[in-house]
């Protein structure tokens, strides 16, 4: 087993987020909080009066993104740890602190990202999948399975994955990371017909999800190449945006379903 570091960062008032977010009393795990994305989503879902817990194995980043998910919305309950999600063990105790925090959890939202890929198919070097099996595979087998029972238990649990548009259609240099997305999207959706089966004749009160987009862009991207035209991108904001969407659907209407942000390949 890795080592662990188990760090609160910035924590809130444990008296919630308010009572006028569409979020508001639910309990939402993201993994790879750190980054781009994960900064988005943190400010959107405590903008919403979630308690907001974040996972990161770069503390740095993730102590900005929870404080500027903290001043986002004053007096929201924003933490973060450092966790090795590739660490199963690790990961499972990350799920029960939450739960035993605060009591349920109401979501996770998957983040880990990672990209490799060649000029051409002939120039694909397998170590490339070696490094996306354990980023984009690994993590989602890990955080489903320790965050599966306690979203059952939830009135609105939710499981997002981020998804990418190569997966449904590889191209000759992304085979690795294509792969590795469509792998993880099976797995997902194989979590969400154990949603449909545990909900029976009612029909599921969690869901798995994923969101698809062709790649994601973020101010700093846009600074660094102001003439880029990032055509198809979806703006980290904007996925933020969909990620909380998902709560305000029913589960059933959701649930094992490819929800595109992109133009369908």
């Amino acid at each position: 087993m890795s080592d662990r570091v188990h760090n609160t960062v910035q924590e809130g008032n444990n008296v919630g987020n308010g009572n006028n977010g569409s979020l508001s009393g639910a309990v939402i795990a993201v993994a790879g909080a750190g980054g781009p994305a994960g900064h988005a989503a943190l400010v959107r879902l405590a903008e919403a009066g979630a308690v907001v817990v974040g996972a990161d194995n770069n503390p740095e980043r993730l102590a900005e993104a929870v404080d500027a998910a903290r001043y986002a919305r004053g007096g929201a309950t924003v933490t973060g740890e450092t966790v090795d999600l590739l660490d199963p063990e690790d990961t499972r105790a990350w799920a029960a602190r939450i739960e035993q925090d605060h009591g349920r959890i109401d979501g996770l939202v998957h983040l880990v990202g990672g990209w490799r890929g060649s000029a051409t198919f002939a120039d694909t070097d397998l170590a490339d999948w070696d490094l996306l099996e354990k980023l984009l595979v690994r993590t989602v087998q890990h955080t489903s399975l320790a965050f599966y029972d306690a979203l059952q238990r939830s009135d609105r649990g939710r499981y997002l994955l981020i998804s990418a548009a190569g997966a449904t259609k590889p191209t000759a240099g992304n085979a690795a990371y294509s792969a590795a997305k469509a792998a993880a999207e099976a797995w997902t959706l194989a979590m969400a017909d154990g949603f449909r089966k545990a909900g029976g004749e009612q029909g599921p009160r969690s869901a798995a999800a994923i969101l698809v987009v062709k790649a994601l862009v973020h101010d700093a991207m846009r600074a660094e190449r102001p003439n880029a035209k990032f055509a198809g991108f979806t703006d980290v904001k904007d996925l933020a945006e969909a990620i909380e969407g998902v709560w305000s659907k029913p589960a059933a209407e959701v649930n094992g379903n490819r929800l595109w942000l992109t133009e369908k390949p």
